[in-house]
């Protein structure tokens, strides 16, 4: 009984077949393997490759069981935004009156939205985070809008609806998909359901894109089943998907998106199983780390006990497009086989890529007699492998030769530390074609294992892939045994596991994450769960045979595809991110800041860093900011100092306040701010307001302000009211010196609205407000009574929109200029860098609605120092204790611990912030283990520093037993407005 995988690469399409009655054997069962280059046609490739693998194992074709393939060619057209291949889509949002401040297709390339971006319809339905219908589905609605997709020739649907991942009765979804069918049964629709779980836009990026690509599945798809056919198998196929596993060719038919990268981990399924990982388990007393070599770059990852790779985080971009998928975790140098090797005249000075000559190592390497010396020819000068003539490499001196070896070493060792879930040996598996450059131990290395075939190792891995089902769900734990709903859970992954062709005997659960939701009054988490196993003899979902049924729905949308070939696509605008950063200046006249869509980017990077951990997200508030900066005429959303301000001018405030788990699923209507605001000035009696300011300028409520003062055409103040964020209302500075918070409004975007009058305490309008969101469904707008420029300027915290500006741009320049990010960011902003580590432990609960919890973060070795591009602090050398930070949902103090003994030496009210590599901000929900980080500190401000002001912000306020001691001297942040003012009249 044989199986055979295939792995399409952009240059080369590798096949293998394997015995699976002897994979215990010493070459786990691998008869044959081949590499021939990827033709235009893939389906040509493939059947050449497969030809030749049958053909040297000699095998009786009909005991061929299955043929499993992974390919890139659909992220090929989404990337390269190919108009002929690429289908327009209709978004339908069931959503009620939610999600309109972020629309479909918003973050959409240019040239992509031009080809796929159909009509959008916002109809009634939807859920609540505690299970209620925002509205029930309104027939005659649907029907309708099937009518006007027929009228526009639309026959793609992505069908999402707002927390769709707790709709277990299929009340809206399911029930609107059904409807529509009636209506019209020639449309092709995608429940979001179907594609991802909680986050309404990236689950509907990602849905667009997979109706988008429908077509060209049913076209490829149906062209590998006839090659399948044509030699002379009449097996089972299946298509690898992104997380490994396999999907059958029925299931790949309706969701192809989620095949769209399955090579990398697929060399890395393939290495494990070659080298009896997966047969042996993983010890407890070591780790493992798969390195696979290629040409140009050097891929590492590293396998859970499981024998799968570790999940990346957060979302995945596809051309352009944020979505997120299940995907490994996969570190990638610029290292391989090809690596060009560059040295001065006296070799004192050697590097090692990350260019290099790629898949033209034969015809330029010296060994093989071009004329430049890459990693290949060190290789074989020093001894470690014949190739080619290695006359051609005797005159590389030999001090070129070691330095380039050592910096082989070096690079390989950083990659390895890096991505190290523990201080145990590591067990290396190294493959791939490039993986000779490999010529010396590695530090903390206990054994390198380089398995037989390990050039061929995607091919093996998409061939010994599993099954699996997956289960993305959020659950209401509060009254429920807790232990019950994730056994409910498991199961039902592995019901789904085995539908979908897993043999029973085979299926474990190999992933299991569970996620407090914040904020939330009852206790709810999101679960994720994943079943995997074998495939079942004999038992696969689909299979070859249902070919002609491929052929009959490829035929159907042939037409709709030679259609879109017409289309020819704008270019792309600029976009912040091809701006010259270095060159950039803001437009100020007059005393007047009128933003720009690089300033909004720039600020977004900043409110990050300035959220401590906490503020919400920024991304959703950044797109809505864009959408309105794009929609108004320019200026409208303009900045100006809060000393512009009289006394007597009247300025409004207004914050998003909910849940971070609600806001990224039931997006806001965009309306609740500005509807809190109206009530809180109709309350209020105030005639008129002159300006709006910011509550907390970290996170995405750092930028909620710009979309209202569009909305009521008033400038925003260059401030705050506390110049970092923290969880309550409470924390506002105002309030904490005795300014009124009342009256005080809350509302959403359904005409439904409370007052709080007076209350006896600031406590008590959190208390009042949180019990009111939880209604309302957790997103709402809240917003305090007017204060007068008095009030304002007396206690708000001056030029912070400014200060998250130069943050951004300080971020953005380290990241052009290839230099030391936390160093540029502490030239333009005080403050103290307060360790550089490795994440290597995050504890979370939720408690009261916040998310609480400590992140542990271990000392970097040597070789992660070098890979982080970031100056230890002074005291790192010598310091060897572990830095654990605790949270309530921001960052409250940072503390050495040894041997039990705690060395606080920062807290609230300082802003103690934790960035990747990268310069972007981790918050408090985006902590885990492995991440390198850097924990940042800066002053706070002066007004933080009363005792009034330490009972609420300083640690006595969050319940530590400890002083507050400042981390250092508080300086005014730098103006926009004053540096620039009249230097780009444009």
């Amino acid at each position: 009984m044989y199986r055979i995988g295939v792995d399409v690469g952009g240059t080369n399409t590798d096949a293998a077949i394997l015995d699976i009655t002897q994979t215990s054997s010493p070459l786990r069962g691998l008869l044959a393997s081949a590499k021939t280059p990827t033709s235009p046609n893939i389906s040509e490739g493939i059947k050449c490759s497969v030809e030749q693998v049958l053909t040297a194992s000699g095998v009786d074709r009909q005991g061929v069981l299955s043929v499993a393939i992974g390919t890139t060619h659909f992220i090929n057209a989404v990337v390269q935004a190919q108009g002929h291949q690429l289908a327009r889509v209709a978004v339908i949002r069931l959503c009620g009156p939610f999600t309109r401040q972020v629309p479909p297709f918003v973050d959409f390339p240019a040239r992509l939205k031009q080809i796929v971006e159909g009509p959008v319809f916002y109809l009634d339905g939807g859920i609540e985070i505690d299970g209620r219908e925002i509205l029930p589905l309104n027939e005659d609605e649907i029907k309708a809008t099937v009518r006007k997709l027929r009228k526009a020739c639309i026959d793609k649907v992505a069908l999402v609806g707002v927390f769709s991942a707790i709709d277990k009765d299929g009340i809206n979804e399911r029930r609107c998909k059904e409807i529509m069918l009636t209506e019209n049964p020639q449309l092709d629709i995608v429940c979001s359901a179907d594609i991802g779980g909680p986050g309404l836009l990236e689950r509907e990026n990602a849905t667009i894109l997979n109706a988008a690509i429908l077509d060209l599945a049913r076209d490829t798809f149906n062209a590998f089943s006839v090659a399948i056919g044509e030699l002379g198998l009449a097996c089972d196929l299946f298509l690898t998907q992104n997380d490994g596993t396999l999907t059958d060719v029925g299931t790949a038919n309706q969701f192809p998106i989620q095949t769209f990268s399955s090579g990398p981990i697929n060399s890395m399924t393939g290495a494990a199983f070659l080298a009896s990982v997966e047969l042996k388990g993983v010890h407890h007393e070591k780790q493992v780390l798969v390195v696979d070599v290629g040409g140009t770059t050097t891929d590492v990852c590293a396998l859970l006990p499981s024998g799968f790779p570790r999940p990346a985080p957060s979302f995945v971009e596809i051309g352009g497009v944020r979505t997120a998928f299940s995907m490994p975790e996969v570190l990638s140098i610029g290292l391989g086989g090809g690596s060009y090797v560059e040295h001065d005249s006296s070799a004192s000075s050697v590097t090692v890529g990350p260019t290099s000559v790629g898949n033209l190592l034969r015809q330029k390497a010296l060994v093989f007699g071009g004329e430049t010396l890459t990693a290949t020819d060190i290789v074989v000068a020093a001894g470690k492998a014949k190739l080619g003539n290695a006359v051609n490499v005797s005159r590389v001196p030999q001090a070129v030769i070691s330095q380039a070896r050592a910096e082989i070493k070096k690079r390989l060792q950083a990659a390895v530390q890096r991505m190290k879930t523990s201080s145990l040996p590591v067990t290396l598996l190294l493959v791939g074609g490039g993986s000779l450059i490999y010529m010396d131990q590695l530090d903390g290395v206990d054994e390198c294992i380089i398995p037989p075939h390990h050039d061929s190792a995607n091919a093996v891995g998409a061939a010994v892939a599993k099954i699996s089902g997956i289960v993305d769900t959020i659950e209401i734990l509060e009254g429920n045994d807790a232990a019950k709903v994730l056994r409910d859970t498991e199961n039902k992954a592995i019901e789904v596991a085995l539908k979908r062709g897993a043999a029973k005997e085979d299926i474990k659960i190999v992933e299991l994450e569970q996620i407090p939701l914040q904020y939330m009054t009852t206790k709810a988490a999101r679960i994720i769960v994943k079943a995997v196993g074998k495939v079942a003899i004999g038992k696969a979902h689909s299979s070859h045979k249902e070919s002609k049924e491929f052929q009959k729905e490829a035929g159907k949308h042939k037409k709709t595809l030679s259609s879109k070939s017409s289309i020819t696509p704008a270019p792309p605008p600029k976009t912040p991110a091809s701006v010259d950063i270095l060159i950039y200046e803001p437009s100020v006249r007059g005393g007047v800041w009128s933003l720009t869509a690089t300033d909004l980017e720039l600020i977004s990077i900043g409110t990050g860093i300035l959220g401590a951990g906490g503020g919400g997200p920024s991304y959703l508030q950044y797109l809505d900011c864009l959408s309105k900066l794009d929609s108004e005429h320019p200026g409208k959303m303009r900045v100006i100092s809060p000393k512009a301000m009289s006394d007597s001018d009247v300025c409004v405030l207004g914050v998003w306040y909910g849940a971070p788990s609600v806001s990224g699923e039931r997006i806001p209507n965009g309306s609740e701010i500005r509807n809190a605001v109206e009530w809180s000035v109709r309350a209020s009696g105030c005639a008129k307001f002159d300006a709006i300011i910011a509550a907390e300028i970290g996170g995405g409520n750092g930028m909620s302000a710009f979309p209202t003062g569009v909305f009521y055409d008033i400038p925003v103040l260059d401030g705050d009211h506390m110049g970092r964020a923290f969880p309550t209302i409470g924390h506002i500075l105002p309030y904490i010196y005795g300014a009124p918070i009342t009256p005080c409004a809350i509302s959403d975007c359904r005409d439904n609205a409370a007052l709080i009058t007076s209350t006896e305490s600031n406590g008590k309008v959190e208390k009042l407000l949180r019990s009111v969101a939880v209604e309302l469904g957790l997103m709402t707008g809240v917003s305090p009574t007017p204060l007068p420029g008095t009030l304002v300027k007396r206690y708000c915290v001056p030029n912070t929109i400014s200060q998250a500006w130069y943050l951004g741009r300080a971020v953005r320049r380290a990241q052009q200029l290839k230099v030391d990010v936390v160093e540029s960011i502490l030239d333009v902003n005080p403050g103290k860098l307060l360790y550089t580590g490795k994440i290597v432990h995050v504890q979370r609960d939720i408690s009261g609605g916040y998310t609480m919890g400590t992140v542990t973060i271990a000392p970097l070795s040597p070789e992660e120092q070098d890979l982080s591009h970031t100056s230890p602090c002074p005291w790192q050398p010598q310091e060897q204790r572990h830095l654990v930070v605790p949270f309530q949902n921001e960052y409250l103090y940072a503390t050495f611990v040894d041997s039990g003994c705690e060395d606080v030496i920062c807290s609230v009210p300082d802003l103690i912030s934790i960035i990747g590599q990268d310069g972007q901000a981790i918050g408090s929900p985006e902590l885990r283990y492995g991440l390198t980080a850097h924990v940042i500190a800066m002053a706070a401000h002066p007004l933080w520093t009363s005792e009034k002001a330490l009972k609420v912000g300083g640690p006595a306020g969050f319940g530590l037993d400890f002083q507050w001691t400042s981390i250092g001297t508080y300086k005014e942040p730098r103006s926009v407005i004053e540096e620039f003012d009249g230097k780009n009249p444009s």
